[in-house]
């Protein structure tokens, strides 16, 4: 790559990198489009285009641009598990789970893509196999109540109310609005409050 088109790009990349901590994204947008017209295949300019197109609202387009990336890095679980995000946040749960399930394969230790996974399986009323999902989040992301909230949804769900009791009893200890949110969506553990 000549040169000038290098530090045209590093430009580029910086500028976009400033308005977006400036909080205009439209104008990082421009930035990034720019440096792909120099670079059509930069994953990370790609990435954050995406990033950017999905906070903006632009879901058609981010998902456009996030097939782009993992085209680019098939072997990269991080664009897999953000290619299942914006499919799931655009209701394209197949796509989604697909897309979660090549990010695991690629590295199982990755604990959003389990709860990706999850919610996934819970969306299509898969609940069943969303309990493995939702205890290997779990178990990677012990402190986080978003696994465990979900894992208690489920098991009340799956009538296991013994089950999503004790997860309520856990969340004590550690998330107590968490886990009295819970009580008032299920009615269990009531009595022990």
């Amino acid at each position: 790559m000549p040169m000038s088109v290098r530090w045209r790009s590093r430009c580029l990349r910086w500028q976009a990198r400033m308005l977006v901590v400036l909080g205009d994204r439209r104008a990082a947008l421009g930035r990034l489009e720019q440096l792909l017209h120099l670079q059509a295949d930069d994953s990370h300019a790609l990435a954050s285009c995406a990033h950017l197109l999905a906070e903006l609202g632009d879901w058609t387009a981010a998902l456009q641009a996030q097939r782009r990336v993992v085209a680019i890095t098939p072997d990269s679980a991080a664009a897999w598990f953000n290619l299942g995000y914006l499919c799931e946040a655009a209701d394209q749960n197949e796509a989604a789970q697909s897309a979660f399930d090549r990010a695991l394969a690629l590295n199982p230790e990755l604990d959003r893509a389990w709860y990706g996974l999850a919610l996934c399986l819970i969306r299509q009323q898969r609940l069943d196999e969303a309990v493995p999902a939702l205890l290997k989040n779990t178990e990677l992301q012990p402190m986080s109540p978003h696994g465990w909230y979900q894992l208690a949804r489920v098991q009340a769900a799956r009538n296991q109310p013994d089950e999503a009791l004790k997860i309520i009893h856990h969340l004590r200890c550690f998330e107590p609005k968490v886990a009295a949110q819970l009580q008032r969506e299920t009615g269990l553990g009531a009595s022990a409050a």
